[in-house]
């Protein structure tokens, strides 16, 4: 079973978008996105430095639509599942057919302008913590005032609060844990930090029509599957000050029998997770377009071996 899944914010880098605009019909399409959420996404996505798109307001309607873009390059792919991490839900909101391509990205604007607000009251910031056991360090951050706002599996917890917290923990990191990483993102995210931008990310959610997903979509708030379209909508409003539970997520995968994974661009982090935590399923990055050969080869694949199996059943 194939499964498509989504980066969060801070898996962007300067020009990341340039490749993907060479394909037929990309510049007009990220052209009509742009003057439908006054945000120029091919400028950003090709020429700005890396502190232009760090900015949240930017960061997040740029990734979703790389990712859009990206997905839409691999031609017509039915996967077993979705999902995505942090604000790449929307993308896999997209992909399940629960909002149209336009919605998403006029919802990812109106998020990340919230939560750049929410972010600019108190100096905030994230960072990975990379080894470790995850109780021991969910109770040392919890001790330094820090919230585990991204619970991603693989050993790896992603604290958030703010810089003095942050600070401390460079100096004082859990037992076990080998090196803290600060993360290119503006704020405490999927913390209470937050909390001010739930609300405005409420009242554009009134504004939506989302339709039930005809794909399986596996929510990062407990990795459950989501089945209605109405609860996906109410999942992505109080998402953006709850934590990610990406560890969750690959659970699920597990158990819904997922042998491939494909990560749109600008793909790595996610697969990066699941070669730990997922042995022996196959995965890829859509980095560039030079990497859709290898993903459609993987697609037909990992088609290949569900109807032999189905037939087995037969």
């Amino acid at each position: 079973m194939l499964v498509l899944v989504a980066p969060g914010q801070g898996a962007q880098t300067p020009g990341f978008l340039t490749p993907w605009l060479e394909l037929p019909g990309a510049t007009d399409r990220v052209g009509a996105w742009s003057d439908a959420i006054g945000l120029d996404l091919a400028h950003y996505g090709t020429q700005a430095d890396a502190d232009a798109i760090r900015d949240t307001a930017v960061a997040q309607p740029l990734l979703v639509a790389a990712g859009i873009l990206s997905a839409a390059a691999l031609g017509a792919v039915t996967p077993g599942a979705v999902a995505g991490h942090s604000v790449g839900e929307i993308t896999a909101a997209s992909f399940a057919g629960v909002l149209d391509d336009t919605a998403a990205l006029t919802l990812v604007r109106k998020r990340g302008l919230a939560m750049a607000e929410a972010a600019a009251i108190t100096e905030t910031g994230m960072s990975a913590l990379l080894g470790g056991d995850p109780e021991v360090s969910v109770a040392h951050l919890e001790k330094l005032g820090l919230t585990p706002a991204n619970v991603n599996g693989a050993g790896q917890i992603v604290a958030a609060g703010t810089l003095e917290q942050l600070a401390a923990l460079n100096e004082d990191k859990p037992e076990g844990v080998r090196k803290v990483v600060p993360l290119k993102v503006a704020g405490a995210f999927h913390t209470h930090h937050m909390a001010p931008a739930v609300d405005k990310l409420a009242e554009a959610a009134k504004e939506l029509v989302p339709a039930d997903p005809r794909l399986t979509y596996v929510s990062n708030k407990d990795g459950r599957t989501v089945a209605t379209g109405a609860e996906i909508v109410e999942r992505l409003v109080g998402q953006v000050a709850n934590p990610v539970r990406w560890d969750l997520c690959m659970e699920t995968f597990k158990e819904l029998g997922v042998t491939a994974i494909i990560e749109v661009s600008p793909g790595g982090t996610l697969v990066g997770l699941a070669k730990r935590a997922l042995p022996g399923v196959q995965t890829l990055a859509l980095k560039t377009p030079d990497d859709l050969d290898a993903a459609r080869a993987l697609i037909a694949a990992a088609s290949d071996s569900a109807a032999a199996a189905a037939g087995a059943e037969a």
